[in-house]
């Protein structure tokens, strides 16, 4: 399981998505406050589900297709997750709530790539597989 580069790909999405949401902020305010993504339920509910996701997705090992299509749930859920914060970030009028973007806005991004390169991993993998099986 671990010997797989694949999984590696999929921890450091974990730490990307449940670690670092506690240390950069998504934006700040015009009071000056840093908002991290703890303070903003949905954004919050998100970024753990995803990385809920991306745990399944390294629990379900020997299951690759599925892992596949999590991985590629677990990409689209970033991408909304990322859509959401453009939303908030260009709609609020008057720079009432968001002052400045913070770093915590593309953490979703770098999810993405590793979720991508993970997904690229088992692809290999399956198709090392049947390879192999053809051979039988």
């Amino acid at each position: 399981m671990l010997q797989r580069i694949q999984t590696i790909y999929l921890l450091l999405a974990i730490f990307v998505s449940a670690g670092l949401i506690f240390v950069f902020p998504i934006w700040e305010n015009s009071a000056g406050e840093d908002v991290f993504a703890l303070d903003v339920l949905m954004a919050f509910g998100m970024f753990i589900a995803s990385a809920a996701m991306s745990l399944v997705s390294i629990l379900i090992f020997k299951n690759r297709k599925l892992q596949f299509v999590l991985g590629r749930l677990n990409i689209i859920l970033n991408f909304f997750l990322l859509g959401v914060f453009v939303y908030w970030s260009l709609t609020l009028p008057g720079e009432m709530d968001i002052s400045e973007k913070g770093i915590g806005m593309f953490l979703p991004i770098i999810s993405i790539v590793f979720l991508v390169l993970a997904n690229k991993a088992i692809k290999k993998d399956e198709d090392l597989v049947k390879s192999v099986d053809r051979l039988r």
